[in-house]
């Protein structure tokens, strides 16, 4: 699904990593682990074609519209928009042909499994943190892309929310949608997430979490 080779990066002439090589397959799914600055938003921007790179070559197998979905971090997000709820997750289905009672259906359907059904007509501006970051997760769920960069998507979650949340990221596994992760919990990537991406200004390193997250090694990211 994505090939990386000597992909950097970054700043102009301020590379945040040495040169990153990078497979991950088809309906993997893959934690992005490091420090605070140290390139992991940056480098979903990049895969999801929002910045360009310093360096390297980058081979994404889904292309074209709709193919990569992307959740960036909620302060991203004008709460002041005038808009509800429904509106902001129906917007995953822009791509779609379907008639207007299945789009409903599916909707509706989206809006139950992240337990929103109650709250589909309230403005951005009357919801808490975790009910717009249900919301946000809705409407990438919706959008049936093969590609998923989740960029901390367990933020502003309460406890059943991340359950919710781990639970729906390995259902999209069971799907063969492909995912990478930011998240800052070890515990969770320990449990949760298969595969690791650890980010760090000395290198980059990609393997089973459970190996990969040793003390040392954390401790150099």
């Amino acid at each position: 699904m994505i090939r990386a080779e000597g992909l950097q990066w970054g700043t102009p002439g301020r590379p945040l990593t040495p040169p990153l090589d990078l497979r991950l397959a088809a309906g993997s799914l893959t934690a992005v682990v490091g420090a605070n600055g140290c390139g992991k938003s940056s480098l979903l921007r990049v895969l999801a074609g929002l910045q360009a790179p310093l360096a390297g070559r980058l081979r994404i197998a889904a292309q074209g519209l709709g193919a990569v979905g992307y959740l960036q971090q909620q302060q991203a997000i004008d709460r002041q928009f005038p808009i509800e709820l429904a509106q902001l997750v129906a917007a995953g289905l822009w791509r779609t042909r379907l008639p207007r009672s299945a789009r409903r259906q599916r909707l509706d359907a989206a809006l139950a499994a992240w337990g929103l059904s109650e709250l589909g007509g309230r403005p951005l501006v009357a919801l808490s943190g975790g009910e717009l970051q249900r919301g946000l997760l809705a409407r990438l769920e919706l959008t049936d892309a093969p590609l998923l960069l989740l960029d901390e998507p367990a933020a502003a979650l309460d406890e059943a929310g991340q359950r919710l949340l781990w639970r729906r990221l390995a259902a999209w596994q069971r799907d063969g949608r492909t995912q990478l992760v930011v998240c800052h919990d070890l515990a969770d990537v320990r449990e949760h997430l298969p595969d690791c991406l650890l980010v760090g200004a000395d290198g980059c390193r990609c393997g089973p979490s459970r190996e990969l997250l040793t003390a040392p090694l954390v401790q150099e990211a």
